[in-house]
Formats: structure tokens, C-alpha cells, sequence
């Protein structure tokens, strides 16, 4: 049923008069104007427009996660709007293809018209960046300080201001911070899976020292990598070295998030955590894409202008590389998996935990 009083007309609803005359080429202002730099712009009005929208996603997911409670209803809508950031960084991703069809010498048809322009000048991508959780403090050397100087007063107190309200991994951090099953009754679970993870390397200790097939030197090698093994599960039982590796950074997440999230992922086949199984992945996915349309952006970068500066004072294909391998945002849910065990090993639950991570109609 029309509900709308004035007609809705479709160009004007889209505003494409405004949309379809955003696209300027600076060449033109120097001469002949560089064919492909109409299609440099389309692509990147297209990025800002799908940021735009993971904004608007991120902006319904954040104040959901929270708040001191989060209901299952209210988990299910916040997975179904990540899975969609999913499918637009699948387009992100997707785009470059097109862009590509640019080649080098087309580039530099109108490259140099565009200095001090830079991609890492997108206020919606750093704003992307610090509600995800990527702050001053974990960028690296050139986005610490570099990066500001190259923004406008406004933008730049922006962006500023942004890094001192709670990001989406702060958020996280805190949900799993309450989980209620550690801890039921007179079940400590971490006591018993400590157990278990002892069981199974004195289990693998005692195959390797009797496997024939092995020689010596291999026996030591073996013996030493299980003892490193041993060590980062010994990281995680104890509060001290835990802080300590969290002061190297090694780990962001506090000791309680992360074990709450190994908990979700060992028993992930329980109804009640199922949902926030799939929340734990989907921000691995979110991290996983982004790092990949990171990766493809940098080699598309050399592919055109080699090893020479970005127009925005970067190191151009270098810094991108570094981005690349250093700016993430859910890394420890990334290394939960060095601590999974088989699910042969793995401690049975009690009944009354049964009970609590089960619907019961």
C-alpha cells in the first residue's frame, strides 16, 4: 500500500543530478583530459560510497554490543549486518579488477595532476579503521603522526575526537569479558581444560621420544616446539606472563575476553553459542577481507607506479605493505586457534552448564 503523499521520482529520489556531475577530471583543468581518469574517480567515489555503508553498519552494531546485556534476537540482527560488510568488502575487493584495466602509462596521464591527494586522505576509511579498533597507538610509525599532519584542522579533530570513544573491539572485549560459564557452581572450567592440555602434550611428549622413526636431532627438535607449545598455553593459565605478553604485545585482548572467546570456540556446537560463534567469526572475516582488498591495493600500487612515492608523501607501494601486514583488528581471535584441542580431549560439561547453554522450552 503507497504510503508517500508527493510522488517519489527516481532520479530525483537518487539525486543523481548531483551524483552524476561529481566526476571532474583535474587533467582537464591542463590540457586534454586523461580518458581514464573518469574511471579513477567512478571507482572511488564507489569505495566511499560502500564505506558509507559499513559505517552505517557499524553505527547499528556498536551501541548493541554495549550495552550489559545483548539478547539472542538482538546477536542474530548484528550477525546478519556483519554478513552484510561481508558482501561489500567482497565488491571492495571486486573493484580493483575493474581499476586495473587501467594501465601504468594511463595512470600517469594525469598522476601527477593530483599531488598532495592521497587514498589514505579517506576520512570515512579512518574512521572505519578507528571503530573497528585500529587507534593511534597500533598503527604504524607513519600513520601515528604522518597521517595527521596531512589532514585539514577539521577532519583531522575529527578523527582525533573519534579515537577516544569505545571502538567495536572494545565493545567486544567487554562482552566477553562477562561470560557467565567459566566459572558455574563448582565448575572451573579453565582447572579441568588445563588438565586436559596437560594430557594430551605429555601425550605427544611420550610419541615423540618413542617414535623409532625419528633420529635424534629430530627427536630434539620436536621436544623443543613442543615446549614452546607448552609455554604459550602456560601464558595463558597465568595472569603475569599473560600481562606480560600483552605488555609486548603479543596479545590485545584482556586474559578473561580471551579465554571467554576459546570457551565459544570449543563449544561452539551448544545453542546458546552458537551465536556468538559466528559473531567471533565474522570479525576473523571482516580483519581477513579487509587485509585481502589491503593486499590487492598494494600490488595493484606497484603494478603501477613501481617503488615511487605515494602522492601523498607515503613511501607509496612500501607503506602499503606495511599496512598490509601490521594493521589488523581482531588478530587474537585470529590466534585462538593455537590453543583449540581435539574435541576427543576436550572436558565434558556438567549438566547444570549443559542446562545453561541450551534453549529449554
Amino acid at each position: 500500500m503507497q504510503k508517500n503523499v508527493k510522488p517519489c521520482y527516481y532520479s530525483e529520489y537518487l539525486q543523481l543530478d548531483k551524483l552524476l556531475d561529481a566526476q571532474h577530471p583535474e587533467s582537464k583543468n591542463y590540457g586534454d583530459e586523461a580518458h581514464d581518469e573518469t574511471l579513477f574517480i567512478i571507482v572511488h567515489q564507489a569505495y566511499e560510497l560502500w564505506f558509507k555503508q559499513i559505517l552505517h553498519e557499524i553505527h547499528a552494531i556498536l551501541p548493541v554490543l554495549s550495552k550489559d546485556h545483548v539478547g539472542e534476537d538482538k546477536l542474530s540482527t548484528v550477525n546478519l549486518r556483519i554478513e552484510r560488510i561481508h558482501r561489500i568488502q567482497e565488491v571492495l575487493v571486486d573493484q580493483i579488477d575493474i581499476l586495473e584495466t587501467m594501465t601504468p602509462l594511463d595512470f600517469l596521464d594525469f598522476r601527477d595532476y593530483l599531488i598532495p591527494a592521497s587514498g589514505f586522505q579517506s576520512i570515512q576509511f579512518k574512521e572505519l579503521e578507528i571503530l573497528l579498533g585500529l587507534k593511534s597507538e597500533f598503527r604504524i610509525n607513519f600513520d601515528k603522526k604522518s597521517f595527521y599532519n596531512r589532514l585539514n584542522e577539521k577532519d583531522r579533530n575529527y578523527l582525533m575526537d573519534l579515537e577516544e570513544q569505545p571502538s567495536l573491539f572494545d565493545a567486544i572485549e567487554n562482552w566477553l569479558e562477562r561470560m557467565p560459564f567459566l566459572e558455574f557452581g563448582d565448575f572451573k572450567f579453565w582447572q579441568m581444560y588445563k588438565d586436559a592440555v596437560e594430557k594430551m602434550l605429555n601425550h605427544d611428549e611420550k610419541v615423540i621420544k618413542d617414535a623409532d622413526y625419528l633420529t635424534d636431532a629430530e627427536k630434539t627438535f620436536q621436544l623443543n616446539d613442543l615446549a614452546n607449545t607448552h609455554a604459550n598455553f602456560d601464558a595463558l593459565f597465568d595472569k603475569d606472563k599473560y600481562q606480560e605478553l600483552k605488555d609486548q604485545g603479543r596479545f590485545r585482548l584482556s586474559q578473561e575476553a580471551t579465554l571467554s572467546a576459546l570457551f565459544i570456540n570449543l563449544y561452539r556446537e551448544q545453542p546458546m553459542l552458537n551465536s556468538p560463534f559466528r559473531l567471533l567469526q565474522g570479525l576473523v572475516e571482516i580483519d581477513e577481507n579487509f587485509t585481502t582488498w589491503r593486499y590487492r591495493h598494494t600490488t595493484m600500487v606497484h603494478r603501477m607506479l613501481g617503488t615511487k612515492i605515494g602522492t601523498g608523501g607515503s613511501s607509496g607501494h612500501d607503506y602499503l605493505k606495511q599496512t598490509t601486514q601490521n594493521n589488523r583488528f581482531f588478530r587474537d581471535l585470529f590466534n585462538l586457534t593455537t590453543f583449540l584441542i581435539p574435541r576427543s580431549s576436550l572436558p565434558e560439561l556438567p549438566p547444570e552448564v549443559l542446562k545453561a547453554v541450551n534453549f529449554h522450552l
